[in-house]
């Protein structure tokens, strides 16, 4: 079955969001839906689902086996959503119910639309996440969200959303928290869904890669319009229209690499000496105890003054642990971090005062990282109560001074988090992190949420700062691109090891080991896509 929208538009408080949408998401074809934050992507896939907010007007038609959605009643909606129709949200915590097992809420749906006993469920409710890489042998049934991670949830919302094999399936940034191999796995699954069972696909994102890779048809929207639309190839082949063009450079700019600013020093900032990072599991039995699970195992690497080091690998392959041992969150079971030769594992608090001012870091998620009720002024200031002997004017011009680093203005001072972009948002965290003068950031997926214009801008900044200022980065990423772009070296880490280390290109041209192969063979590639786009002409 076909979904069909003509002449959609949608305003909510007398805001026009969505003006003059049409499009047509065909069985056996995906639709590829691209633009910024704010253009409208998923808006007008929750206007199909009928779950806009309150106040919300709709005129136009979208049609569904024969129903218009617009005005369908709750019954018809309910009876249609999880079964005919299913979605993959963007954020899968707030997607997930959190007091409910992730074997409940996968098999709720296939109770509900099926009748099926609940055994029976919860035995699809295994094979479905077998199939999108969580085996219930390590991932059970009875575990709860906020036991797995960002990209294991997002896997579950995935199999939840399968589990009827829905005749549309809406994917919303689908793949947004995976990395690439993962990303790779979920979306060879969902083009098999398409291809085996009819299903038509409309596939949202902000990486052109992706669709340039998936979809059959492609749409870009802007400012709630589409500005763009046609056969993916036809569209990455003329790039005619100049924001269609704008999106595509974005997505392959590269920031111009300078050195940094700083004297050479014989001694390295960070020196991790055989780390190893061993968390114990639950008792096999009374008097049986788990075998420990090693995160990281035999970790040594040195960073320097001025350096950029990448450190990529798949999900749960210690990347996270042990940025944590680096900021000092976490401690090694074995081996030693010295931060300016100090051994942060057996520091005291008063000689870790100076480390915690020289590691900083910058998370993935800005928004969730500032506290909402809190001024500007007030989060960045934060870390300076490492600096107790500081004045109250000599704290704010700090924060001015942190500001102007990261071309933010005077004013933000008195504002809030939620009055900025996200690309704004992540030049506060940036700020926050610079305003102890560290000597090193790490960077945990700091632009994998960022719109790809924004992602440039982002990346031009850190390079910047990384030739002003000499700060050493360690960026951590799923996104080899990225890490391309903005790092010297680079660091491939496979099941608690580092298996692979050198200069970008020599790592990404070449791959040496299995686990960077498999990176480099999964990573989509828009230049590549353009250019047999090009060729096809």
């Amino acid at each position: 079955m076909s979904l069909t929208i003509n002449d959609l538009h949608l305003s909510i408080g007398g805001s026009k969001i969505l003006s003059g949408i049409s499009l047509e998401a065909k069985p056996g074809r995906t639709l590829g839906i691209v633009g910024e934050s704010g253009s409208g992507k998923s808006m007008t896939a929750l206007s199909v689902m009928q779950l806009l907010p309150l106040g919300s007007h709709t005129t136009g038609s979208i049609n569904f086996a024969e129903h218009d959605l617009l005005n369908a009643p709750d019954e018809l909606m309910q009876d249609l959503r999880g079964d005919d129709i299913a979605m993959i949200f963007q954020e899968p915590m707030t997607a997930l119910n959190p007091v409910h097992t992730i074997g409940d809420q996968i098999a709720e749906g296939i109770c509900l639309h099926t009748g099926a006993s609940k055994s029976e469920a919860h035995r699809q409710a295994a094979k479905l996440m077998a199939d999108v890489g969580l085996p219930v042998e390590r991932f059970p049934l009875g575990r709860f969200p906020h036991q797995l991670s960002g990209g294991q949830r997002q896997r579950v919302a995935i199999a939840m959303a399968c589990a009827q094999s829905p005749d549309l399936l809406i994917a919303d940034e689908p793949t947004t928290a995976l990395d690439v191999v993962l990303q790779a796995q979920i979306l060879d699954l969902l083009r098999a869904r398409v291809e085996n069972s009819g299903m038509a696909l409309m596939l949202i994102t902000h990486d052109l890669a992706v669709v340039a890779d998936m979809a059959d048809d492609l749409i870009v929207m802007r400012e709630g319009e589409i500005v763009d639309h046609g056969p993916t190839k036809s569209v990455l082949r003329s790039l005619a229209h100049p924001y269609t063009a704008k999106l595509a450079a974005a997505s392959t700019h590269r920031p111009a690499l300078k050195p940094a600013n700083v004297a050479l020093v014989a001694a390295p900032i960070v020196q991790v000496q055989n780390i190893t990072r061993d968390y114990s599991t639950p008792r096999q039995s009374l008097f049986q105890k788990g075998k420990p699970f090693r995160a990281v195992d035999d970790v040594s690497f040195n960073i320097r003054a001025g350096e950029s080091l990448g450190l990529v690998g798949a999900s749960g392959c210690g990347k996270s642990t042990l940025a944590k041992m680096i900021l000092a969150l976490d401690k090694p079971t074995n081996g030693s971090i010295l931060i300016n030769s100090t051994d942060i594992a057996t520091a005291d608090q008063a000689a870790m005062r100076p480390v915690r001012c020289a590691v900083q870091a910058v998370f993935q998620d800005p928004g969730s990282s500032f506290d909402p009720r809190h001024t500007v002024e007030r989060l960045i200031a934060e870390p300076l109560h490492l600096e107790p002997k500081l004045s109250a004017d000599e704290r704010r011009q700090r924060v001015l001074d942190a500001l102007a680093e990261v071309a933010m203005p005077a004013d933000s001072l008195h504002r809030y988090p939620h009055e900025f972009s996200g690309g704004q948002r992540q030049r506060l965290a940036l700020a926050r992190a610079l305003i102890t003068r560290p000597s090193l950031i790490v960077a945990d997926e700091p632009v994998s949420a960022l719109d790809v214009s924004i992602r440039a801008q982002i990346l031009d900044l850190i390079a910047d700062l990384r030739h002003r200022l000499g700060i050493a980065w360690l960026f951590i990423s799923h996104d080899l691109g990225v890490v391309r772009a903005i790092c010297d070296e680079v660091m491939v880490m496979d099941a608690g090891r580092i298996v692979e280390r050198g200069a970008c290109n020599s790592v990404f041209d070449a791959p040496q080991s299995n686990a960077a192969k498999a990176l480099v063979a999964a990573t989509p590639d828009l230049a590549r896509a353009i250019a047999l786009a090009e060729n096809d002409a």
